[in-house]
């Protein structure tokens, strides 16, 4: 299998996670890719019309994608536990998966909007509402001692380390460790497993 990724991506940074807790890290061949905003790449998007990371290439040449449905595909041939087959608790990590992706989503954008959009073209209410959506998020699972046990690493818990991590990564002055002591905790916790050490985000 081959993983289309780059250091950067929190999302493919969650794969990467995934497949090391599965033992799979090793079947799959990782391949650096580039995407950015207003910039083609006309080779990445015969791969993916959508032009994002990350993408599995299975070895017959089927492709998977969103981040998601890439390690739901890995949990199954892999025989783990990151996200529960049936149940109650599968709806509330799924449902908790989207909120976290959706955050991840929101901090990209911001990104975007200060990095990438032309100088003079800053859309400030744009991207305060995106950074918000990101901080309510934050709030919401500082109240969430069953996710910030750490005890499971499930689907849910990848997905806020990948948050926490990205914003580190490209939000460092934001005051997220101030402001929820208990997601810094967590994180500070999560740093201590080989997955989550090895795929952390290079020095910005």
């Amino acid at each position: 299998m081959k993983l289309t990724f780059s250091p950067a991506s929190p999302f493919a940074r969650k794969v990467r996670i995934a497949a090391i807790e599965l033992g799979l890290i090793d079947k799959i061949e990782l391949v650096p890719a580039s995407v950015a905003p207003g910039q083609a790449n006309d080779e990445y998007s015969k791969i993916s019309p959508l032009k994002k990371l990350p993408v599995l290439i299975l070895d017959h040449g089927d492709v998977i994608l969103d981040s998601y449905v890439i390690v739901e595909y890995l949990n199954e041939i892999g025989g783990g536990r990151l996200i529960p087959g049936y149940g109650p608790r599968r709806w509330k990590l799924k449902t908790d998966h989207s909120l976290i992706n959706g955050m991840l989503d929101s901090m990209l954008l911001c990104r975007y909007e200060k990095m990438v959009r032309p100088q003079g073209s800053l859309w400030q209410a744009w991207y305060d509402d995106h950074w918000n959506r990101a901080w309510a998020g934050m709030a919401r699972f500082e109240n969430r001692p069953d996710v910030l046990d750490g005890s499971s690493f499930d689907i849910a818990q990848i997905g806020l380390v990948c948050v926490l991590g990205y914003a580190d990564f490209r939000f460092a002055d934001s005051g997220w460790r101030k402001a929820y002591p208990k997601l810094d905790a967590f994180y500070q916790k999560m740093l201590e497993r080989p997955s989550v050490k090895i795929s952390a985000p290079p020095a910005a």
